[in-house]
């Protein structure tokens, strides 16, 4: 099953590295990364493959927002569809 994870917040060190670390951790793969810095902003966009065999979707969520507090940013996870329902015109 895909996963959008969006990340933003204040940039920091070490924000890319902890996210990652964290989905690696769990055994998701992501597929697709991209990320910008605006005006100190960081905001990161992630397509990731969750293996249900694993875990689930709400667990991958819960671990993430505990990190994303844990970092001091906002870390929010969508299934795909809901995602590319949501975003189109």
């Amino acid at each position: 099953m895909k996963a959008i994870v969006t990340v933003i917040g204040k940039d920091k060190p070490g924000i890319i590295a902890k996210v990652s670390t964290n989905l690696a951790e769990k055994g998701v793969n992501i597929e697709d990364i991209s990320q910008t810095i605006v005006q100190g902003n960081f905001t990161m966009l992630m397509l990731c493959e969750i293996n249900e065999n694993k875990l689930s979707l709400i667990e991958v969520k819960n671990s993430l927002v505990e990190l994303g507090k844990e970092i001091g940013v906002s870390i929010h996870v969508q299934h795909e569809d809901i995602f590319n329902a949501m975003h189109k015109i």
